[in-house]
């Protein structure tokens, strides 16, 4: 007897389904966004506001007491302006810069035939597992014992110490091990034999990374700027310990500002609003290849 088939299932029966996934997914997303949206609205509301409304979902609702005040504030208080060009100039150049060093090297350990390629890669990766804390002093002395070329008048010198410049918050993390891996893995990806047909065509080793291997490599790309442009923005520790010079200072560490003498809160939302917003910026801008690359090293390497 010929057993009749299961007939799909409905548009109704799929949705009721993914209901339970879909709804841990949206509390998860509002356990994320509830900090970020708390920091903004409290940005618009003076410090007693602020307060009152915390027992009550006021704190999350634009109501009450709106102003700009806080902002305003802010500006007289610090130099804002002055630590978000200097954290955009930093990020930038340190992304462009990795993105630049760090697709070199691993180019170099993913599609060249070498000996020790695949020892200097495990070496590399290991140094993931070394923290920064543990050699930030050491760090610190030899910045300051490094030498620079600067133009005195119209006579070159070179100078010793790095501290209280732009490169020593720059060049120390231009070269990074995990954006060496993930460019490698993502690279492995890419079929090998364009390489050899480009050879074939008398292309060099650097013409096949600029023509054919880069111009592929968008999602990596993207995800690189992302993870190098985040550690750079929010950088602290390191900015605090080789850089006295206000006019040098980076973001992050110009909240210490706020916590002297008198506190207000609302200036510290809206100060931490101001230094949140171009990073999610950057990431709405670059989720979907984000997501791509890390699906595809994940996935093909």
């Amino acid at each position: 007897m010929a057993t009749t088939p299961t007939p799909a299932p409905g548009p109704l029966r799929r949705t009721l389904r993914r209901a339970p996934g879909h709804l841990l997914r949206t509390v998860l997303a509002l356990g994320f966004v509830f900090p970020i949206v708390f920091m903004l609205i409290s940005s618009f509301k003076p410090d007693q506001q602020i307060f009152a409304d915390l027992g009550s979902i006021k704190a999350f609702l634009p109501v009450g007491q709106l102003s700009l005040d806080n902002y305003t504030a802010v500006f007289d208080r610090v130099p804002a302006g002055r630590f978000l060009l200097n954290s955009i100039v930093i990020s930038a150049v340190t992304v462009v810069l990795g993105i630049a060093v760090n697709s070199l090297a691993a180019f170099a350990l993913s599609r060249m035939r070498w000996p020790g390629r695949r020892l200097l890669l495990v070496l590399i990766i290991a140094t993931l597992i070394v923290p920064f804390e543990t050699f930030a002093l050491p760090l610190v002395w030899w910045v300051n014992k490094l030498p620079w070329l600067e133009l005195h008048g119209f006579q070159l010198a070179f100078t010793e110490g790095w501290l209280d410049t732009y490169r020593v918050q720059i060049l120390p993390f231009v070269a990074n091990a995990f954006s060496i891996f993930l460019f490698h893995q993502y690279f492995q990806s890419i079929p090998k034999e364009l390489d050899e047909a480009a050879r074939m065509d008398g292309a060099s080793w650097f013409g096949i990374y600029r023509r054919i291997v880069m111009p592929l490599s968008g999602p990596a790309v993207a995800t690189v700027a992302i993870l190098t442009f985040l550690p750079m923005w929010n950088s602290y520790l390191w900015p605090l310990m080789v850089v006295q010079d206000e006019n040098l200072r980076p973001v992050m560490v110009g909240i210490q500002y706020f916590f002297q003498l008198n506190v207000s809160w609302g200036q510290i939302m809206a100060y931490s609003t101001m230094i949140t917003v171009p990073v999610l910026a950057l990431f709405l801008a670059f989720q979907r290849s984000f997501i791509n690359s890390i699906a595809s090293s994940g996935v093909k390497g």
